[in-house]
């Protein structure tokens, strides 16, 4: 006899029953001997700690929104009963949480006739080097901190949680790591045909409660957050505010439901756009998207760690002296003693510089792997501008056989010029701050340096002094 299984967002085994609510499209079926308690044990263990792939009630009313075609997961779920448990079978069904940008093409855009109701608009200024987004005129910034252990189905589920507390209100809201997935995930559906929207950092079943881990990811979605704050874009919508603000139960179930009813997403972003009165031509806008393309290509900068010699320079100036000591010689330790003391101070040269890449290195790398990410955003949207251009080009053949007028072609003209000015202000808000990161990360960078090979020198100098010149 066997019993099945409807795994979903919240499921615990207790006393031979399931306790599980789930749409078909969001469940997981699995089928156990009724005889395999160990099976059933190892499940009831893994699945219910699995806090980055689990979502609570609150959070699982996710449906896909229109125009937005689902991606399917490849792997199970982190179950032991999943990763080739004896004598069960696993059926997995797809769940869309990480939708592509968008279902059908650019002309669902370039094509619209019906104007599309929101109240939403993203204004666009011509700047001295171009296109640019409107700014605010204060600057948004949130903090990730306190993160703290929290449990729930009696223990048997764990997780940290982070508050997050933004300068506009100084008031903290709580967090999850899933609840940062799901924010990023509706601002990828959302803008991501026109803003690159990086990933989160990546997510680990084992060891996810270390402390090390756990400072880690924290930082890193502090980082995360500080790129989705200072673009002008995403600080300023709705999906975003209601993250960092919203602190009652009703107003963010009330905020979530609307959000993921949202109709303006992927390509039909562009249709909230308020460029410039200037008019961009289809070779303007094709030659804009090429250079931008070609320049991805070579933005590529490698940094490497020096190389950690000096524990062995200690190490071999230590043997030395050792060797010297045997030889007998009544004034041999005027030589061995300094040499034991030079290569004690090699060692020590050798612990302050395995921890200086913390002080200076890390920072870079980490800068390195922000913009590893931003890049890998972007072919996508080169991708949507060049299908768009693409069909645009064809607005003469199109004309000729009678599937669109003179009218709309001249329309699929200007709303590729829409979309340009929206392409430009968004490469020159990238660009912008890629100067400002670089040039900040790598003076810190330098400063570090400097100060540790002033320690290191400072060090020799003091270790030089053990030696006397004999006659």
């Amino acid at each position: 006899m066997c019993q099945v299984l409807l795994l979903a967002a919240q499921p615990c085994y207790q006393e031979g029953r399931i306790f599980a609510q789930a749409t078909l499209e969001e469940a997981e079926v699995v089928v156990l001997e009724e005889e395999d308690e160990e099976a059933v044990a190892t499940f009831t263990t893994s699945f219910c700690a699995a806090e980055d792939d689990d979502w609570d009630d609150d959070w699982n009313e996710s449906k896909p929104s229109p125009n937005i075609l689902p991606r399917t997961e490849s792997e199970t779920a982190e179950t032991g009963l999943a990763r080739g448990a004896p004598r069960n079978n696993s059926v997995k069904m797809p769940r869309s949480r990480f939708p592509t940008f968008i279902k059908h093409g650019p002309e669902v855009y370039l094509l619209s006739k019906q104007p599309v109701k929101t109240t939403e608009k993203i204004t666009i200024h011509k700047g001295e080097v171009g296109p640019v987004w409107e700014y605010p005129t204060s600057s948004l910034s949130c903090v990730v901190a306190d993160p703290k252990k929290g449990s729930k189905l009696y223990g048997l589920k764990s997780y940290i949680e982070y508050q997050v507390t933004p300068n506009n209100t100084n008031r903290s809201v709580n967090h999850r790591y899933k609840h940062f997935d799901w924010l990023c995930e509706r601002l990828l559906i959302k803008f991501g045909s026109a803003i690159p929207i990086p990933s989160l950092p990546d997510k680990q079943v084992a060891g996810r409660f270390e402390e090390e881990f756990i400072k880690m990811r924290m930082e890193r979605l502090q980082n995360w957050m500080n790129r989705m704050c200072h673009h002008p874009v995403i600080s300023n919508s709705e999906v975003f505010q209601l993250f960092i603000a919203c602190r009652d139960e009703k107003e963010w179930k009330l905020g979530k439901r609307k959000t993921e009813k949202d109709d303006v997403v992927g390509i039909m972003i562009f249709s909230t756009v308020e460029p410039p009165a200037e008019d961009i031509s289809l070779l303007e806008a094709e030659q804009k998207v090429e250079m931008f393309s070609a320049g991805m290509k070579v933005f590529c900068i490698l940094f490497k760690a020096l190389p950690k010699e000096y524990q062995k320079m200690g190490k071999a100036l230590q043997n030395i002296s050792q060797v010297f000591a045997t030889s007998g010689y009544e004034g041999e330790s005027i030589l061995t003693d300094p040499l034991t003391e030079v290569g004690k101070t090699f060692e020590e040269i050798a612990s302050i510089f395995a921890e200086q890449p913390k002080k200076d290195l890390h920072y870079l790398m980490e800068t390195n792997q922000e913009y590893k990410g931003l890049l890998g955003c972007f072919p996508e949207i080169i991708s949507v501008h060049k299908g768009a251009i693409e069909k645009a080009k064809e607005g003469d053949k199109l004309v000729a056989l009678n599937k669109v007028t003179p009218e709309e072609k001249n329309t699929m003209v200007n709303r590729i010029g829409t979309m340009s000015y929206t392409f430009q202000a968004e490469m020159n808000h990238f660009h912008n701050n890629r100067i400002y990161d670089y040039n900040s990360v790598i003076q810190l960078y330098l400063q570090q340096q400097v100060e540790f090979h002033e320690t290191i020198a400072a060090k020799l100098k003091q270790a030089l002094t053990h030696f006397t010149v004999q006659q």
